[in-house]
């Protein structure tokens, strides 16, 4: 019987040209560079969990913004590996304060150039790439926005 879906997190932080990953340190993806996350707690929303899994996972403090998508994770059981079941919400994470250092279930905590994520220079967790190219158009689009805003009409 497959398991009942769990609800988790995933910090998508980035800079003009970097992106903050964690190389999982447990199942599910050991080994795999990814987002920080998990799971949901009782009580919290995900852009909460997204903002304190990242904390805990490297030490970086950012300010949640908004749920940029939802990705289904399903993978049967084989063997030893028990059958997973998550929903994920990815939270666009902004203004990240600190230097990452791994803690938690994070085997390493790093910046990587945005170039190697899109070259699959790096062992990635699925979704990855495409996380962080929706996440550039979205903070681009914010800040454009942003500017829009701020513009004043003419008299």
């Amino acid at each position: 019987m497959a398991p009942a879906p769990r609800l988790g997190a995933l910090a998508v932080v980035l800079s003009d040209t970097h992106a903050l990953l964690v190389r999982r340190g447990k199942e599910p993806d050991r080994g795999l560079w990814g987002c920080p996350g998990g799971h949901v707690e009782p009580g919290e929303s995900a852009l909460q969990a997204a903002a304190r899994e990242l904390r805990e996972e490297t030490g970086v403090i950012a300010d949640p913004v908004e749920a940029l998508i939802e990705i289904e994770l399903v993978r049967p059981g084989t063997g030893d590996r028990p059958a997973l079941h998550y929903r994920l919400i990815a939270v666009l994470c902004e203004d990240p304060r600190g230097d990452p250092c791994a803690a938690d279930d994070a085997e390493d905590a790093a910046w990587v150039p945005l170039a190697e994520i899109d070259a699959a220079a790096l062992p990635l967790s699925p979704d990855v790439a495409r996380l962080f190219a929706l996440a550039a158009r979205r903070r681009q689009a914010r800040r454009a926005e942003a500017r829009a805003s701020t513009t004043t009409a003419p008299r």
